[in-house]
């Protein structure tokens, strides 16, 4: 039986058994059954898509600027759908100001752990974050684990919803392929601070840190693997739906893994760093 009949079996109302256990039953990732695109009508699919593009090329724009940028290419909205929409893609501008990731008022707010930490090892310290990615008819999540110091991609996962299952599902497969990190570092969206999040980073042992209010560069190296990622691979392609999508990001992230060398890790590429560190590591 292939996977897609597989999926085809998911009950997504079985009362008796939870989404999670059919999928272990039917030897399927939970996150492939939200490969299915987040559909909106045509011409605000359009608009989001250019947001996300505009996004991608100027960071620092917040909902103002991409609002007075859209006519450039042919698009008009005001700052306020422009900001909702922007909320919708969980995409918020890198400059100093208020921190508008999507917040749960009852969660804790963990403290920031990285101010003037060296980090120069593999397995010290992760991060994670989510993006926008853009297909045809809709769109879906990304969520990815990366390593600090190496900028490895430890594991990633696409949905087509913000509840946090994903984001745990790709932090679980991290810590079974590498180990665990002594700190995990990410913002203070609602996934990073609900129970699942949580709960898996203290079984593990883990130590939490979340970035502060307004201060963008403290998860930067997953924001610049975001942009590389829409320019080289994303942007170049008319992806159709979920599956699509997840071979070429699938197939882009093997290349920046183990092929793209960076100019910050002496020309070597992140596996070559993350590896070399942890045999050094096993030698001393």
């Amino acid at each position: 039986m292939s996977p897609s009949e597989r999926r085809e079996m998911i009950r997504k109302k079985n009362t008796k058994l939870s989404l999670t256990r059919q999928c272990k039953l039917l030897k399927i990732s939970r996150s492939s059954i939200y490969y299915t695109p987040v559909g909106f009508d045509p011409a605000t699919l359009d608009l989001m898509h250019e947001i996300d593009r505009i996004f991608t090329k100027y960071p620092f724009f917040g909902s103002r600027q991409i609002a007075a940028y859209l006519p450039q290419s042919g698009f008009s909205a005001g700052r306020h759908r422009v900001r909702r929409l922007m909320s919708i893609m969980d995409l918020q501008a890198v400059y100093k100001g208020p921190n508008t990731s999507k917040k749960h008022p009852q969660h804790r707010i963990y403290p920031y752990l990285l101010r003037k930490l060296p980090i120069s090892r593999s397995n010290h310290v992760w991060c994670s974050d989510i993006t926008y990615i853009p297909v045809k008819r809709g769109f879906l999540y990304l969520v990815a684990i990366m390593d600090w110091a190496t900028r490895k991609v430890l594991s990633w996962r696409l949905s087509n919803t913000l509840d946090a299952s994903f984001c745990v599902e790709a932090l679980e497969e991290a810590i079974a392929r590498y180990g665990k990190p002594e700190i995990m570092n990410t913002d203070q969206g609602s996934q990073y601070t609900g129970a699942g999040w949580i709960t898996t980073l203290t079984k593990a042992d883990i130590k939490i840190s979340m970035d502060g209010r307004g201060r963008y560069l403290d998860n930067i190296f997953i924001e610049r693997l975001w942009r590389s990622l829409k320019q080289e691979a994303v942007y170049l392609h008319e992806i159709t739906n979920g599956f699509q999508a997840k071979r070429i990001i699938d197939d882009w992230i093997g290349f920046y893994n183990t092929e793209r060398p960076h100019t910050a890790l002496d020309k070597r590429t992140p596996d070559t760093a993350y590896f070399e560190q942890v045999e050094t590591r096993k030698a001393a």
